[in-house]
Order: C-alpha cells, then structure tokens, then sequence
C-alpha cells in the first residue's frame, strides 16, 4: 500500500477509508450473531460481553453497535469539504453541485427504502436507516459545507437546541396512555422522568410525527409506532451528527500540522462525550441513540473525533498501514458493503452448505452453528469487495 500523509492521495485519506471500513465491518459482522452462541452458552461472560456489544442497548446509554451509524454519518460531513474543493477544482458551478447533491440525496433515500423493503409485500415506506437518514440531511449538509466554519457551528446549536425544545413542548404522555398500544412492554424498566419524560419511548414528537407522516404511504396495515422507537424525525440531529464531521473535514483539509491536528481532534472527542454525557445524567437531555437526542449527538460525536484521530495517528503519522488494509477494501466501497451485506448473505451461506453438506455448520458444536455460518458469510463479503478493489470497481453515487 502507497505511503500517504496528510495529503489527499486521489481525492482519499486512507485512515478515512480505514475508519469507514472498520465501521461497516461492525455492521456486516452482525451475521455472526454473538448473541446467539451467548444464548449457548449462559455462564460465558466473554460472549456475553461480545453478544452486549454487538446490539442496540434498549434506550438509554451506548454499546459499541451504536457508534455504526453515527460514525458512518460523521465521515459523509469529513469527506465533503475534499468532495467540494475537488468539484471546484474541475470547474463545477453551485448550481450543478447542488443538482448532484441533490440526485444523491434523492438515491440515498430509494436506496434505503429498496434495501427495507426486501422480502416485503409492498414497499415498506419508512426513512428510519442510515442511508435514509444521511439522504434526508445532506442537501442541508452541502449547503452548510458551503458557508463559514462559524456558520456551520451555529447551525449545529441551532439544530440540537432547536430539536431539544420541540420535544420538551410536546406533551408528556398521561397516566392513562397505554404504551402496550404503541409496542413498549407494560413492565418497560427505561421510563424517564422530568424533564427527560419527554423523551420516552413511543410517546414523544417524533412517534406522534411518523403516525401522521408514515400514514400518508400506502401500507399493508396503518402505522402505529416503530418497534424499536426509531423515527423519521431523527435526520434533523443526525444533519448534526454530519456537521460535527464536517467540522472535523474542515480541520484535516486545512493541513494544520499532524500534532495540531490531533490535538484539535481529541479535545474536540472530551468535549463532546463530557457534555452529552452531562446532559445525559443530569436529565436534561437523556442520551437515547434510537431517537438520536441532542446529547446523544455530542456524546457519539466525541467517540467519532476520538476515533477519527486514533486512525489518523496509526496510519498516518505513524505510517503503520499494512494492518489497515482489510478495512481500506471494505472502505472504498461503503455503499457496495451496505448493500452486499443486506441482499446476498442467504445466498453465500446457502451455497456453502450445498456444497458442504448440512451439517458444515455445526462442525465446531451445535453452540457455535450461528458463528460458522456468519463467519462464512463475512469471509465471502469480504472476498466480493476484495475482487472490486482489485478490478477497481467502486460504486459512488
């Protein structure tokens, strides 16, 4: 692998890649399903902790699962002041950056809703995912990317204050509000209180927005709440969540000096996990990944600056890049990865055991089944993406 500093190689920064590639191998790694062999086996701490940290913890607090999307929608703002000066540099007017800003958004959006509606009678209107959500947001992003560093600042208090305010004005759910109706248990242990009450599963602003809103699309069956309390109204502080890695693009492109350029990243990473998680304990704003709260917003942001300067010091001041390498081929091809991992991993696991035979899977114990056939996916993922890195075959939108 070229040796690249802090320069832009082809418009790329290979920590970048590697960060993003080590997210998204987080999300494909799902198929190995720690929490089944967990299951297994229920006196292993050590699968317990794997199995914790490959789920959505409830509600309230963070796992490692839950730093997949945020990070991913951090570094769509980290690339695009590169993207931007790149377009100019080619002669791009406003006008036909805005235009393919906005195609993107527009395929960002179908391209989710295809992916969710796999399997499904009709198409499954729902804009909850991440590729929804990033689409939702970016045309606002570009437009921010295009105004001062202060603007962009502002524009982020605006939007997490903004959004903290219409949630604490929505009315707090009353005693005779029956949660069981809107899909939360009756014995739900995550009820807040106070001011934090506003935040509750299924009964705050944006539960009541996606009743109104998700019922305009044809449905096999009227809305009634989202399961796991996700809600279409989360792009507005995801929106924030880019504009963090905005920021932080921002910092890398102006080649401030790697010592710098650290020391910004990691005082920025504080800053942030210190004030959500502030805001989190006092009850003023729970940090609650599933409706993406403002706290949740500064809080997961401070783990994706953190992140972001832990890949650039080892593979870009330290220049330790071979390791990287496995991750870079996930990288450079997220969307690739995304749908991959959504629409052929029946099919890679199926053929293996045709080949195999049917009992493949449990050659390592009936208690490992669920990790050798997630393994096998993984591996064939990853063999897919390493051919269309070899053939040079990227898919940008």
């Amino acid at each position: 692998m070229a040796s690249v500093s802090t320069e832009f190689r082809a418009g790329r920064l290979m920590s970048m890649d590697a960060y993003r590639g080590f997210v998204m191998l987080l999300m494909m790694a799902e198929v190995l399903q720690f929490g089944k062999v967990s299951e297994a086996l229920p006196d292993s701490s050590f699968w317990r902790f794997l199995a914790h940290h490959q789920d959505h913890v409830e509600w309230l607090g963070c796992s490692l699962h839950d730093l997949i999307q945020p990070s991913f929608s951090f570094l769509v703002g980290v690339a695009l002041p590169f993207s931007i000066a790149s377009r100019i540099s080619k002669g791009e007017s406003f006008g036909t950056q805005l235009g393919h800003t906005m195609r993107r958004s527009l395929i960002l959006i179908l391209l989710g809703i295809a992916l969710r509606s796999v399997g499904r009678v009709q198409t499954n209107f729902t804009f909850e995912d991440t590729l929804t959500q990033i689409g939702l947001g970016y045309t606002f992003l570009f437009l921010i990317g295009y105004q001062s560093v202060r603007t962009g600042w502002i524009a982020l208090g605006l939007i997490l204050a903004g959004y903290w305010l219409a949630f604490v004005l929505y009315p707090v759910a009353g005693p005779d509000f029956s949660y069981e109706a809107v899909k939360v248990p009756a014995d739900w242990p995550h009820h807040f209180t106070g001011i934090a009450a506003h935040f509750n599963k299924n009964s705050n602003l944006a539960w009541a927005f996606d009743t109104w809103f998700l019922n305009l699309f044809p449905r096999e069956k009227a809305f009634i709440a989202n399961g796991g309390g996700y809600a279409t109204l989360s792009f507005i502080p995801t929106l924030g969540t880019m504009i963090l890695g905005l920021q932080a693009g921002r910092w890398v492109r102006a080649n401030m000096g790697e010592k710098a350029l650290l020391k910004r990243l990691v005082i920025a990473g504080i800053a942030g996990l210190a004030t959500g998680w502030l805001l989190s304990v006092t009850g003023i704003c729970p940090s609650v990944k599933r409706i993406w709260t403002p706290s949740w917003v500064l809080f997961s942001g401070g783990w994706c600056f953190l992140l972001l300067a832990l890949f650039y010091y080892l593979i870009d001041v330290r220049q330790w890049q071979r390791w990287a390498f496995p991750l870079v081929v996930i990288g450079m091809n997220s969307i690739a990865a995304y749908v991959l991992a959504h629409l052929v991993d029946h099919f890679i696991a199926d053929t293996v055991q045709t080949h195999l035979g049917a009992g493949f899977y449990d050659l390592a114990g009936p208690a490992y089944h669920s990790l050798l056939r997630g393994a096998v996916i993984l591996t064939g993922l990853w063999l897919i993406l390493r051919w269309m890195y070899r053939k040079k075959l990227f898919i940008r939108i």
